[in-house]
């Protein structure tokens, strides 16, 4: 069977571009990827970060979802803690009145920013400490009526009524996430760039604990992977830098927007960055077609994955828009050729400036 695959978008705003250029190119790949043969389109959610534009995820689904035909749209994720669960279980509904059969729900708990901004979004102290099952919850029962009678939100229900809720996919990198997606019986999105050693163990759990539900009478695993395809792993591997130096500047509090390859490559990194960056780029699938092929069956192989989603940050979105081709073909290919997907790891004949250290 061959291997579905998918897009998660952050919208990333290069250097020399800006916020409403990045939503447009959005809607550019994601009317591309649809003619690829990509199963979804999901749109994350990130608040106050200067390099994405990716922060109303359910507007973006709304829009992209009608600027194409076939492929599914969804949001990857809703970061629920952010937002009052009656008004994601509106908005969704209404998402799947206009565009049934082809909107997914997909929830997670990071606020997608820093804590100030997070506090900013829920306005009290007490937002943080509500767990995210129990908003999952409190979303479900505006929608099935599963308030006691008793409860003052009991005869709420989130509108137009007519309307199923999407199929919800809970996002994470933690066993955690895993077992309470099984525990519902919602699909599952394991996120393998941020936590590549757990996700066996999480894959695992959520196959071994899960219950069906009328969205998924079986498990349904994604494995989200950074990918930069390109003609060949040295072209790959020189677009990396930009999301490269673009992750550092974040994670030492400078935030910008997305740097080109060679300021990427010129940058002097310190020896505790350097580290960073062997650990960042272990997590990444790049290459040409063929080792990206064979690095995502092998990860699939893993942790038996039943599909992947794929994001790519490079600088040029004529490069981006390549990358995504040639990773739909690359894919559909070694689905028809199991024999192209053997072998070693992809990474490893990769070049790599000696400071940075082996991948």
């Amino acid at each position: 069977m061959a291997l579905p695959f998918s897009v998660l978008d952050l919208s990333p705003i290069a250097s020399d571009s800006n916020g409403p250029e990045a939503l447009a190119r959005t809607v550019d790949l994601a009317q591309a990827c649809e003619g690829l043969g990509y199963k979804r389109y999901w749109l994350a959610e990130h608040h106050n970060t200067p390099g994405l534009a990716s922060s109303a995820p359910e507007i973006m689904v709304a829009h992209v979802a009608a600027s194409t035909r076939t492929i599914r749209v969804g949001s990857g994720g809703i970061m629920l803690p952010n937002h009052p669960p009656l008004r994601i279980a509106e908005s969704f509904r209404v998402l799947e009145s206009l565009h049934p059969g082809r909107i997914d729900l997909g929830i997670g708990r990071a606020p997608g920013s820093d804590p100030m901004t997070a506090f900013a979004l829920r306005r009290s102290q007490e937002g943080f400490s509500v767990e995210l099952p129990s908003l999952i919850a409190e979303l479900l029962a505006y929608v099935d009526g599963g308030f006691p009678e008793d409860h003052p939100f009991a005869r709420v229900r989130a509108m137009p009524l007519e309307a199923p809720l999407p199929p919800m996919w809970i996002l994470g990198s933690s066993e955690e996430s895993a077992h309470l997606a099984a525990q519902i019986g919602a699909g599952y999105v394991f996120a393998h760039y941020m936590g590549p050693r757990r996700a066996m163990g999480a894959m695992r759990a959520y196959r071994e604990n899960f219950r069906p539900s009328p969205s998924f009478a079986e498990p349904h695993a994604i494995l989200g992977l950074s990918v930069i395809c390109a003609e060949t792993s040295e072209r790959a591997e020189f677009l990396s830098w930009s999301s490269a130096l673009g992750l550092m500047r974040m994670r030492s509090g400078r935030p910008g927007l997305l740097p080109t390859p060679e300021e990427g490559l010129a940058y002097d990194y310190t020896p505790n960055q350097q580290e960073q960056l062997g650990r960042f780029r272990r997590a990444q699938v790049l290459g040409d077609p063929e080792s990206v092929a064979r690095r995502v069956h092998e990860l699939v192989g893993e942790t038996i994955a039943d599909e992947v989603i794929v994001m790519t940050s490079v600088h040029s979105h004529q490069e981006r828009v390549r990358s995504y081709e040639l990773v739909a073909d690359a894919l559909t290919t070694s689905a028809s050729e199991p024999s192209s997907v053997g072998g070693a790891r992809s990474q490893s004949g990769l070049r790599q400036p000696p400071q940075i250290g082996p991948t």
